[in-house]
């Protein structure tokens, strides 16, 4: 599937700002393709220096308004300076989008405390810390919207993924209970559920993934997921808070 096969964009995010992590590239990159298209102005954070930047300049030659932050979400330090960049130009944050990631494969029996908890600190504490960090923007927000990027992994677990599993599990967790919290403050958080999809975080995935499991019979595009978010971060789901959106292809109707 193309962008071009995908519904128009309609600007429903015009004069909004946006926080995209691990925007560098994949599901991220799509993400600021479609939140800019629709009129947001999009910060893209990621660890990926040269292929950030590169990214944000092809947005900004399509004319979006797209900037590339260096962020390891791991790192408070790294936060607090995201969070004074965009106060300093805009005063506050309409959309969080938490996608930074990573994937390794290792059965329970053989996996290492170091690389499990490597996985959760970046998957899950990044969220957490991003959450936290710009909290007093999106307050300032008349429409905030938090998306976090979880996995069917998190809901139904898988062979090897245990770490991973684990991770989105803990972030549809940290969805409700954010949901529950920042509904006085009129911010909205909801978790997307991808299935399988075609990007370079899966690349080495053993053999297809779950691609024989998904009644649709592929992986997803990233954008196809991307138009996921747009709805998510819009006033189209203006009465959707503590949620998930599924787009796995059929895989969790097996």
């Amino acid at each position: 599937m193309t962008t071009a096969s995908l519904p128009p964009c309609t600007g429903r995010l015009a004069g909004r700002v946006a926080l995209i992590t691990g925007g560098a590239r994949g599901q991220g990159a799509a993400h600021g393709d479609r939140l800019s298209a629709e009129g947001a102005t999009v910060y893209l954070a990621d660890v990926l220096d040269d292929e950030g930047e590169q990214t944000a300049a092809a947005l900004r030659d399509r004319g979006s308004d797209v900037t590339y932050l260096h962020l390891d979400v791991t790192d408070p330090d790294g936060w607090a300076a995201t969070e004074s960049a965009i106060a300093e130009r805009h005063g506050r944050l309409d959309v969080l989008v938490n996608n930074a990631g990573i994937v390794h494969v290792t059965p329970i029996a053989e996996e290492t405390l170091e690389a499990w908890s490597r996985l959760l600190t970046v998957n899950l504490t990044g969220a957490f810390l991003g959450l936290q960090t710009m909290l007093p923007l999106l307050t300032e927000s008349a429409a905030a919207a938090v998306i976090n990027t979880s996995s069917i992994f998190g809901p139904s677990g898988a062979i090897g993924y245990a770490a991973y599993a684990a991770s989105k599990a803990g972030l549809l967790g940290l969805t409700r209970t954010a949901a529950l919290e920042l509904a006085p403050a009129g911010i909205r958080v909801n978790a997307l559920v991808p299935g399988g999809v075609a990007t370079p975080l899966n690349a080495n995935e053993p053999g297809t993934g779950v691609v024989p499991e998904t009644p649709l019979g592929r992986r997803a595009d990233p954008v196809e997921l991307a138009s996921a978010v747009a709805f998510l971060a819009s006033d189209d789901a203006r009465f959707m808070t503590g949620t998930e959106l599924v787009v796995d292809g059929g895989f969790r109707a097996r």
